[in-house]
């Protein structure tokens, strides 16, 4: 599924970043955005044990299944639109996450240069 309407980080339509588990601020599976999504679901990212250990430290379990809003709770190995901030405090913290580009929404440039990300990344050739 994309949204012709988004672009990712090299100007071209925004990939499907997972739709099993369905993630996106929108739940459509791709890290679409708008000016509601308050926490910035920018970037595909592959889930690792490092990481989720983390994110529960600082505040967010992103393991832990939320029955009541349809989230199975994430494993390492699952792909996640992941907020940039979280992403970014992650990077400061040597435990960032590595990301799909191609599913990146073009918004996270605004936040995060491209240079850093590019190091992250295991969607190019």
């Amino acid at each position: 599924m994309t949204n012709n309407n988004q672009k990712n980080v090299f100007g071209e339509v925004v990939e499907t970043c997972s739709e099993n588990p369905i993630t996106g601020f929108f739940r459509d599976g791709c890290c679409n955005t708008d000016e509601t999504d308050f926490g910035r679901h920018f970037i595909c990212t592959l889930m690792t044990e490092e990481f989720l250990k983390f994110s529960k430290e600082n505040g967010n379990d992103l393991s832990a299944p939320i029955p009541e809003f349809n989230f199975p709770g994430l494993k390492p190995g699952d792909k996640w639109c992941l907020c940039a901030m979280r992403w970014k405090e992650a990077y400061d913290n040597n435990c960032a996450p590595n990301i799909f580009l191609l599913s990146t929404n073009s918004k996270v440039l605004e936040m995060i240069p491209l240079e850093i990300l590019r190091i992250y990344a295991i969607d190019l050739e």
